[in-house]
């Protein structure tokens, strides 16, 4: 691609949240009160790993922030307190966070590595590594009686 620019993929099937946690046509910031509200991802991959970018501003990470592991699906949830003060007005977002991502392969649980800096929770997942099948030679065994239903 010219001028360095990252190519941008986009998956046949999107993520679960992305059908689910957007607002319906004709009604305007609903949804659900039960549901959570999902959290804004980027995922990237190269030199062996892939990162998983989160945005999770204002949160506490020892308290407020879990990651699971799940064969090949990663899940970031967080629960972010209402505020005790009273405001006049606020578009900030309290309560339940959670976003599940699908990545190519089975996640090392061990190996994965995440880390929380100014608003932004990074994991770092290594890529499994690519099996290369060795070509082999299948022998063809001469004679012997043909399978049944098999006419000779």
């Amino acid at each position: 691609m010219a001028g360095g620019k990252a190519e941008r993929r986009h998956s046949f099937f999107p993520d679960f949240n992305d059908w689910f946690n957007r607002e319906f046509p004709g009604l305007p910031g609903w949804r659900p009160a039960t549901a959570a509200h999902s959290i804004p991802v980027e995922v990237t991959s190269g030199d062996g790993m892939y990162v998983l970018r989160a945005e999770l501003p204002g949160m506490d990470p020892d308290n407020d922030i879990s990651i699971t592991v799940d064969d090949n699906l990663i899940t970031v949830r967080a629960e972010h307190g209402d505020r005790k003060e009273d405001t006049e007005h606020s578009e900030f977002r309290y309560g339940s966070f959670r976003r599940t991502v699908r990545l190519p392969g089975t996640i090392p649980a061990d190996d994965v590595e995440a880390s929380y800096a100014d608003g932004i929770l990074t994991v770092r997942v290594p890529m499994p590594e690519e099996e290369t099948g060795a070509a082999r030679t299948i022998p063809v065994k001469r004679g012997g009686t043909p399978p049944e239903g098999a006419t000779p």
